[in-house]
């Protein structure tokens, strides 16, 4: 069961004592970025940090977040086979989006000891929904197991993130979307995703992009190629793979990467050509741009890839 161990085991920092009686809010609120939703307990509001809600003094934390459809099914298969050999033996439970499960353990962090829950929701087919609690031990009298156990109950999904929701995030603006049938986030703030599959489960049988950015950058100009062709070679999902060119290039007016490669990719193993756009604007970050297209489409792909990227702008 390879997603039962994030759900049991995710691990959220500090704690600190609350003032506020918990309470609901009067309606579910979806975190910024994701298909999951909740009515916060009073006291609670939409995290800085992170996604999901906190106490103002970033004692009590409610993070929420996606995981693989596959990921409650194995949950559920799990409980009703053998409960009791279960790691942390969940509970069901009955929410606004359908049928749920959850788990109470109790932890230690650096700061002292902590209420953990974890609950795994069904997303309708296509995603599961978590949401992970941790109430600090001087707050658990406010922030009871009832009180959370019942918040869990006003879990709701909604079947898309709303387009200019997901964009807002993002440190940068796209103002050319080159006709992609899907666009979203795949990490709110993150990383992009533009797509012309629907079905999330082939995405390289046509072509695609993928917009973020890398935490590092070359030290000097002339590391640049060596690192733009070792980031090329950690693209996952690709295998077989070739580098066909590597070569530096001004990305709107600043200095840049490209990197082909040619490779298979993908179940059905795709052919597909590849390309990775890297911009240096200083600093420790790293634009990166991967676009990717199966071969025999790849004369038509690049003119959309290309409009795409030159639109690119930060914020």
């Amino acid at each position: 069961m390879k997603h039962a161990a994030p759900l049991f085991a995710l691990t959220m920092l500090t704690a600190i004592s609350v003032a506020h009686r918990p309470a609901f809010a009067a309606d579910p609120i979806f975190a910024p970025g994701v298909r999951v939703g909740l009515a916060p307990l009073v006291g609670l509001a939409p995290a800085k940090t992170f996604v999901g809600f906190e106490t103002s003094d970033q004692g009590v934390k409610v993070l929420m977040t996606e995981l693989p459809a596959a990921a409650f099914n194995e949950v559920e298969t799990a409980f009703k086979a053998n409960p009791a050999g279960m790691v942390a033996k969940p509970e069901s439970i009955e929410t606004t989006a359908g049928k749920a499960f959850y788990t109470i353990e109790n932890a230690k962090d650096a700061t002292g000891n902590v209420r953990r829950y974890s609950m795994i929701v069904g997303g309708g087919g296509t995603f599961s929904g978590y949401v992970a609690v941790q109430v600090p031990e001087n707050a658990q009298k406010i922030y009871t197991d009832d009180a959370v156990r019942q918040m869990f109950s006003s879990v709701v999904v909604r079947k898309e993130v709303p387009l200019d929701e997901q964009l807002g995030l993002m440190p940068f603006k796209v103002a050319e979307m080159s006709n992609f049938k899907t666009v979203r986030t795949l990490a709110p703030g993150a990383a992009l995703l533009l797509a012309d599959s629907t079905d999330e489960n082939s995405i390289e049988t046509s072509p695609f992009m993928v917009i973020g950015s890398l935490a590092s950058a070359p030290e000097k100009p002339d590391d640049r190629g060596r690192f733009a062709q070792q980031a090329a070679g950690a693209i996952p999902g690709l295998r077989e793979g070739r580098i066909t060119m590597s070569e530096p290039q001004r990305i709107d007016g600043m200095a840049g990467w490209e990197t082909r490669i040619d490779a298979v990719s993908g179940k059905n193993n795709t052919p597909v050509s590849v390309v990775q756009w890297l911009r240096f604007g200083g600093g420790k970050v790293t634009m990166r741009i991967i676009a990717s297209a199966p071969r025999d489409d790849w004369a038509k792909a690049f003119p959309r890839f290309r409009a795409v990227r030159d639109g690119i702008e930060p914020r």
